[in-house]
């Protein structure tokens, strides 16, 4: 769908809510509002991310899995609509697949935020697609990549996304520390997604964290009446 005919949808959606049509909002695209993130730990990275699932104001699913595996050390945290990040996750989990068996080893984290930036920005006026890509490896250890919508990619210690974001750029801001351990760092992840949850209307649910290093992947589920609020 082009732009011109994504804003004839909306506006189209939006008379009909307005005109009292029970059924409007639960035919706009499945989207992602919601809060994702990673950051840095002394020996890898931690990515975390609530679960809901709207369209529009209607809460489609309450316990979406947003933490994607491309591979076995590389994860891409999903915000936008949930059709074009999860179409764009499947290209890049084929595309890492043929990669790792022409090298024999697993692909490095910057290969695959490299792909899927490449996919965002040459289809971003067709794609909704805000992505955080972060893994380990055996050449630069611990990395997190940005990727907001557009397809500009960015390395940094810590990223933020989604629409619960907003809330909680000064509070990350504030309290990222370099060096952390992996439990302090879930831990921080874990209240600051919380954090967005509990101001932003299209973030809730649970917390989901998944915590990679040399070690392996630990995943992680905190249930709503846990939240550490």
């Amino acid at each position: 769908m082009n732009a011109c005919a994504r804003g004839r949808a909306v506006v189209s959606t939006n008379d009909r809510a307005q005109s009292g049509d029970q059924h409007a909002h639960t035919d706009q695209p499945v989207s992602l509002g919601t809060t994702i993130m990673a950051a840095c730990y002394k020996d890898g990275v931690v990515l975390g991310a609530d679960s809901r699932t709207s369209t529009g104001s209607y809460v489609a699913n309450r316990v979406t899995d947003k933490l994607t595996k491309l591979s076995d050390h590389i994860y891409v945290c999903r915000s936008g609509s949930a059709a074009d990040t999860q179409n764009l996750s499947a290209y890049v989990i084929w595309f890492l697949e043929q990669h790792s068996m022409e090298l024999g080893k697993e692909p490095e984290v910057l290969t695959a935020a490299k792909l899927l930036a490449k996919l965002a920005y040459e289809n971003k006026s067709a794609l909704q697609a805000g992505l955080i890509v972060a893994g380990w490896d055996e050449h630069r250890g611990g990395q997190v990549y940005s990727i907001p919508l557009g397809g500009t990619m960015v390395e940094t210690k810590f990223a933020i996304g989604g629409s619960g974001s907003a809330y909680i750029t000064g509070l990350v801001d504030a309290t990222f520390r370099e060096g952390m351990t992996e439990d302090e760092c879930r831990a921080w992840v874990q209240r600051s997604v919380t954090h967005a949850m509990s101001r932003d209307a299209s973030s809730g649910g649970c917390v989901r964290t998944v915590a990679i290093s040399a070690h392996g992947v630990r995943r992680d589920f905190l249930e709503g009446d846990k939240l550490p609020l």
